[in-house]
């Protein structure tokens, strides 16, 4: 396998790729923007009135409107207007194929050193209702539902492991389990074989087969931090890698701090692999 191209650097903290409309988006924490990017790296720049610096993500409905969470979940409309549609606080959001927008979070202040609580998976239904569909999640990171529309898979940063659960007829989640345990798991994507792409706490990313089995392993440079994955191209056959300078020798609140206020390390990284993406989103 080839090793990781730049494609775009000079950003906050990219993280919530997307593969979306031919380009590959993504949020650029710290600055308050959510960007699109074309393969010759051609970037543009959209600001976003999302309160927080870190913890929000994007992704679209099935009509083609956007979506950002963070203090609130907001819905961008055509004529540029923004819409409110729950006063919930929440990270990581994904969408399925009739609507249901999944919402996560925790009620802690993680990037300020407080002590973990466990987090929360809660439903935005099409008529707007909200809901709690699963909870005792240990950090709820980055989440996917696969094609079939059938199974909805989390990453548990603090359990370690991708946890998948089925999404009933009426968008609930049963049947949790463990889909791969051993990692330390943030934003994932899977591919067109039902393996997922996901980080492993140091600085290399993994594609990893339903069980644990690890099918390839991708380093990266040191003090490189993979945060979000995202299978696109025009074939689905590039992962795009969305990182920014870590040390593991300082601990997280360090870290981000650093981010937040120091030189801007984030980079989108690309890779050619061979079988193609799937899923949403």
């Amino acid at each position: 396998m080839s090793e990781p191209k730049l494609l775009l650097d000079g950003l906050g903290m990219p993280e919530s790729a997307r593969w979306h409309d031919g380009r590959l988006w993504f949020t650029n924490w710290i600055e308050q923007q959510v960007v699109a990017v074309d393969a010759d790296g051609k970037a543009e720049y959209f600001d976003v009135p999302v309160e927080q610096l870190m913890g929000w993500s994007i992704d679209w409905l099935p009509d083609g409107r956007m979506l950002t969470t963070g203090d609130k979940l907001r819905r961008y409309e055509p004529d540029g207007s923004v819409t409110v549609l729950a006063e919930q606080r929440a990270n990581e959001l994904v969408v399925d194929a009739r609507g249901n927008i999944y919402l996560n979070g925790a009620d802690f202040n993680f990037a300020g050193g407080e002590a973990p609580k466990p987090g929360f998976i809660k439903l935005v239904a099409p008529d707007g209702t909200v809901r709690e569909v699963a909870w005792d999640i240990q950090f709820p990171n980055g989440m996917l539902v696969t094609p079939d529309g059938r199974t909805l898979i989390i990453s548990e940063s603090f359990a370690g492991q991708l946890t998948a659960f089925d999404i009933d007829p009426d968008g609930g989640l049963s049947g949790r389990r463990v889909f791969a345990d051993g990692l330390a798991p943030d934003g994932i994507t899977m591919d067109a074989a039902g393996a997922v792409w996901v980080q492993t706490g140091g600085f290399s990313v993994v594609r990893v087969a339903e069980g644990g089995e690890i099918l390839q392993r991708v380093e990266l440079q040191e003090n490189r931090a993979p945060f979000a994955l995202m299978l696109g191209g025009p074939d689905r056959r590039t992962l795009f890698i969305c990182t920014a300078e870590w040390h593991l020798a300082d601990d997280h609140v360090a870290n981000l701090e650093r981010l937040a206020t120091g030189p801007r390390t984030g980079e989108i990284l690309a890779l050619p692999v061979e079988v193609p993406g799937t899923g949403r989103p």
